[in-house]
C-alpha cells in the first residue's frame, strides 16, 4: 500500500452567508417554500460565494478529461476504443453534445487527453500537456496504473484546476470522455462504498443483457483483485481507475481547497468527486449535482455524498452534458435570491 497520509478537512462553504441566505430567501416578495429547489440551490450559491445576495453566476468552466481503458477490449462497450480518439477531435471542433450545450449556455469547454491510446497527431499539444499514458491497465486483470501515474494524475487535475480558477472560474463541471470509462467508475464507487459489482454495475453506452452481465463479472474481479486495497484512496485510483479519472479527482479535490463549487455531471463525475471526498474529507460540501444518471453506480455514489441531483431526464451521454443542462437553473438561483424584491420592500398601501 501506498500509505495515503491523513488528508486534512476541507473548510465548507460560509455557515455565516448560508444562513443570511436562508433569512433572505425567507423575506423574498414570494409565497413561503415557492421557490422550491431553487431555494436551496440559491443558498447553496450564496454560501460557496460568501456573499448575500449572491453574485451572478457567469464564468462557468468546463473541462474534458478523457482517457481509454483497458476493459474496452474486454467486451465491456458497445463501442470500440477508436470512438475516444475521434471524439475528442469532435470535443475540439465543438460538435459534441456537450459542445452544443455548452455554446448556448456560454460555458467555456477546455480538452485535454489525460490517458487517451492514441497520439492525436496534428491536434494542438496543449491538449495533451498533462498526458499521463497511452490507455490504462484492464483492472480486473492489472492495475489501471502505477501508483506514480496515479499522483501524477492527481496532480495533474490540481493544476488545472488552478489554471481554470486563476482564469476566472465561478464554477467549474469536470466532463469525461473514454469508451469503457463506466466500469473503472462503477468498480471505484463499489469498492468505496463496500457494495458487490452486482449493486453498481450499469449499461453504460447501452450494452444488451449477455454484455451486462460479462460487465458485472469483470467489475466484481476487479474488485477481489483489488481486495483491502480499496481502504486507501490513492491504491483504489492506482488498482480500479484511470488517469482521466484521477486527473478529475485530483480537480475537485483542489477546487474544494480553493474555495470554488463544482457542478457535477453522471456517474464518471461522480465516481471522482467520491475518490475527492476521501482524498479531501468535506469536499462534498463544495459540490451540487447537475444530474441523476442511468447508472445505478452514481445514484448510491450521490447518496452517499448526500447530494441530490438537480435534473432527472435520463440522461446518460456523458462529456460533462447534464452539468450544463443544468447550468441555467445555477445561475436563475443566484439571480432570484439577488433581484426578487423583499416583502419589506413592497409598498402594501
Amino acid at each position: 500500500m501506498t500509505g495515503t497520509p491523513t488528508p486534512e478537512p476541507v473548510e465548507g462553504p460560509s455557515g455565516a452567508a448560508r444562513e443570511q441566505a436562508a433569512e433572505r430567501l425567507a423575506g423574498l416578495a414570494t409565497p413561503a417554500g415557492a421557490l422550491g429547489r431553487l431555494g436551496d440551490l440559491a443558498i447553496w450559491v450564496a454560501a460557496t460565494q460568501g456573499a448575500v445576495p449572491p453574485k451572478a453566476v457567469e464564468e462557468i468552466r468546463l473541462v474534458v478529461f478523457a482517457g481509454d481503458h483497458g476493459v474496452a477490449d474486454h467486451g465491456v462497450s458497445a463501442y470500440p476504443k477508436a470512438v475516444t480518439p475521434a471524439m475528442v477531435r469532435t470535443f475540439l471542433a465543438g460538435r459534441a453534445g456537450v459542445s452544443v450545450l455548452a455554446a448556448q449556455h456560454g460555458v467555456t469547454v477546455r480538452v485535454l487527453d489525460i490517458g487517451v491510446d492514441d497520439d492525436l497527431a496534428g491536434v494542438d499539444p496543449a491538449v495533451q500537456a498533462f498526458k499521463i499514458r497511452p490507455g490504462s491497465g484492464a483492472i480486473h486483470v492489472e492495475d489501471a496504473m502505477t501508483s506514480a501515474e496515479t499522483q501524477a494524475a492527481l496532480d495533474a487535475g490540481s493544476v488545472v484546476a488552478a489554471e481554470e480558477i486563476a482564469a476566472g472560474a465561478q464554477l467549474l463541471i469536470s466532463g469525461d470522455m473514454g469508451i469503457g470509462n463506466t466500469t473503472p467508475a462503477a468498480a471505484l464507487i463499489a469498492a468505496s462504498l463496500g457494495l458487490p459489482a452486482a449493486e453498481v454495475t450499469g449499461r453504460g453506452t447501452g450494452v444488451d443483457e449477455v454484455a451486462l452481465a460479462h460487465k458485472i463479472e469483470i467489475v466484481q474481479a476487479a474488485l477481489d483483485r483489488a481486495g483491502d486495497r480499496a481502504d486507501d484512496p490513492v491504491d483504489t485510483l492506482t488498482a480500479l481507475g484511470s488517469p482521466d479519472i484521477a486527473a478529475a479527482a485530483g480537480f475537485m479535490a483542489a477546487a474544494a481547497r480553493a474555495g470554488v463549487p463544482v457542478l457535477l455531471d453522471g456517474v464518471i463525475s461522480v465516481a471522482s468527486a467520491l475518490m475527492a471526498e476521501r482524498l479531501a474529507p468535506g469536499a462534498h460540501a463544495w459540490f451540487v449535482a447537475g444530474h441523476r444518471s442511468t447508472e445505478p453506480a452514481q445514484s448510491l455514489a450521490l447518496e452517499k455524498l448526500g447530494l441530490d441531483p438537480i435534473l432527472d431526464v435520463g440522461m446518460r451521454l456523458g462529456e460533462g452534458s447534464g452539468a450544463v443542462a443544468a447550468v441555467p437553473l445555477v445561475r436563475s438561483a443566484a439571480l432570484l435570491l439577488r433581484d426578487v424584491a423583499l416583502l419589506a420592500d413592497l409598498d402594501l398601501g
